[in-house]
């Protein structure tokens, strides 16, 4: 009982030693933890000079506690628990010895009497005799000193049970109030004063929640009270930054599903010096969609959706389509991608750059003189407004793209290509005369009766080509015949757009830059139902080899001609006066050999506009 009851009492002790030594380990790993708060770059790092400096003070205090809880576990291990096992080994263990030896002896003695018990009465063998009463005698004078040995070591027992229950916990109790009284002297009052500096710090701190969540409350209330209209889409009412060299908000990008198939994912994209990045839903770190300088930026018309734009990679190569939520975050992503794109972000003072570049386009977009000198010898009254004549916010075409379908019903077998130098498909025309130009833009008008319109065109495809930074062309032949105005790729002699000479109702030329010209087209808009339609026109502005007056002499004839067939007295006269080629067949012109010479092979060339 005594040995069970001893076990228990020392695996309770022992419970408690590897409790305190688990405390001098986990407050030397909290005093480390504390001075790790410096190290933390928090984003809401607000007043944390004042935390830092405290938790050091604290990792300090939680030190000196450390080696105070390593000391006691060290004299608990010697005082309390060392003891009891000492108890448990030497006494405990040391009566088991003493029973033992008295058990030998008893066996022996009990081995002793049986011999001696044997010895025969009728024939008696005195040596015999005499041993075996030696022997007896031995044997019991050897049970009795092990058994007083035995009954010794019991009642010594007695008394170091009482000193083995009480010394641990003497030793204990020791360990313990030395403990205290070395707390007690680092808890002295400068520490008391630490303490009470802390809790009023704690106590500012949480006023400052309160009145902090009172204000923001209070913001909540004023920020709610507002109309529906703020939380709707394409309602800003603060006005466009055209000057901004980094934006950031979610968009819509259109992926290629299949062959014919697209699907439209909302993301996070933002600009990183010269780079487009988008960080997917989910994602730690957002990855670089797009290098943006030197790329071209534009609005296109894309699945019936509004506010898309083009980013297009400086080779053309790689290219996507974006929409924005709304118009002014469509305008500031446009704005800000162009002002990335001329790498302004490099300059020693982006902001005042784009700034500078931004009333430059602003000038550039502004009525100038030379316009209107230019068109001076067409007024007659007072010169309209721009707005009259085109409406703010048409969008420009900046190229003339075949659809495919027209590219393979064009070279489908059995079909004719346009020859620039010979016979057409038309009837007998007198007048064929090919010029190299390149398409700068063409966007719809209000009127065709004015050539203003035509200049007002060219001034507005000139000023979007700067602000978007699209400088590239890609160079055509415009056909001019005696019945329609063709407009054909060099390359494969493919009609890209053709227009019946009816059709065009002004054309001019830029007397400051000769080598502008324009022409006006009407059509028909059968959107309201009308069963006539009612009619529409659109602008095109091109840029020559030669100069742009000859382009709309070649017009003016052309139209010419198609009056006088109309009567062949006229038609007859007219030919009197215009040379013809050696077979008679066409009107002969001022040839372009130097023009044309190489003409078809150059693509992608830069205008000079």
């Amino acid at each position: 009982m005594l040995t069970e009851y001893t076990n228990q009492l020392l695996q309770s002790m022992q419970r408690v030693f590897g409790a305190q030594s688990e405390m001098g380990l986990a407050t030397e790993q909290l005093s480390r933890q504390l001075l790790e708060y410096e190290k933390k770059n928090f984003a809401l790092g607000k007043g944390d000079e004042e935390v830092i400096t405290t938790l050091q003070s604290f990792a300090k205090t939680v030190g000196e506690l450390n080696s105070l809880h390593s000391v006691l576990a060290n004299q608990m291990a010697d005082s309390m628990v060392f003891p009891l096992i000492q108890f448990r080994e030497k006494d405990l263990t040391g009566r088991t010895t003493h029973i033992h030896t008295y058990t030998q002896t008893h066996t022996m003695h009990e081995a002793a009497m049986v011999k001696y018990s044997r010895l025969p009465k009728k024939k008696e063998n005195e040596k015999l005799k005499t041993d075996l009463v030696k022997e007896v005698a031995y044997t019991r004078r050897k049970q009795h000193q092990a058994s007083l040995q035995y009954y010794c070591a019991l009642n010594a027992l007695q008394y170091r049970k009482r000193v083995a229950m009480l010394e641990p916990m003497l030793g204990y109790t020791q360990a313990q109030i030395s403990f205290f009284k070395k707390g007690i002297e680092l808890v002295s009052k400068k520490m008391d004063n630490f303490l009470s500096s802390v809790s009023n710090m704690t106590q500012s701190i949480q006023a400052q929640l309160d009145t902090e969540a009172e204000a923001m409350r209070a913001s909540q209330r004023e920020l709610l009270s507002v109309e529906d209209t703020v939380y709707m889409p394409d309602k800003d009412t603060e006005p466009v930054n055209r000057t901004l060299i980094q934006k950031a908000g979610y968009l819509n990008i259109r992926n290629k599903t299949g062959l014919v198939t697209t699907a439209w994912d909302r993301l996070y994209f933002f600009t990183q010096g010269g780079n487009l990045m988008c960080q997917p839903r989910g994602a730690v770190a957002g990855g670089m969609v797009l290098d943006l300088d030197n790329s071209s930026v534009m609005a296109v018309e894309c699945e019936d959706r509004r506010y898309c734009f083009q980013i297009t990679s400086p080779s053309g190569k790689t290219s996507m389509i974006l929409q924005a939520e709304s118009k002014k975050e469509y305008e500031e992503w446009i704005c800000t991608v162009n002002n990335i794109s001329r790498q302004i972000y490099l300059t020693d003072n982006p902001e005042a750059v784009a700034i500078r570049l931004n009333q430059s386009a602003i000038q550039a977009v502004t009525p100038i003189t030379s316009f209107e000198k230019s068109s001076g010898s067409q007024k007659t009254g007072a010169a309209p407004e721009p707005e009259d004549l085109i409406a703010p916010g048409t969008p420009i075409q900046f190229d003339i793209m075949l659809p495919a379908s027209e590219f393979q019903d064009q070279n489908r077998a059995g079909g004719r290509r346009t020859n620039p130098f010979g016979e057409t498909d038309d009837d007998y025309s007198l007048l064929q005369q090919v010029f190299a130009v390149r398409f700068l833009g063409s966007m719809a008008v209000r009127c065709g009766d004015n050539q203003e319109v035509i200049y007002e065109a060219m001034r507005q495809v000139l000023a979007a080509r700067a602000i978007h930074n699209i400088f590239r062309t890609t160079e055509s032949h415009l056909m001019v015949t005696s019945s329609s105005l063709r407009l054909i790729d060099p390359q494969t002699q493919v009609t890209r757009i053709s227009f019946q000479l009816g059709e065009v109702c002004q054309f001019a030329a830029h007397q400051e830059n000769g080598r502008l010209m324009g022409f006006l087209v009407e059509g028909r808009d059968w959107s309201d139902g009308d069963e006539e339609g009612e009619p529409s026109f659109s602008a095109f502005v091109f840029e020559s080899n030669t100069e742009g007056e000859k382009i709309c002499y070649t017009i003016s004839l052309a139209k010419d001609i198609t009056e006088a067939k109309k009567d062949p007295e006229a038609l007859a006269e007219l030919m009197k006066n215009m040379p013809l080629t050696n077979d008679g067949k066409f009107l002969l012109l001022e040839p372009e050999t130097d023009d044309m010479t190489n003409g078809a092979g150059q693509e992608d060339l830069e205008s000079e506009a």
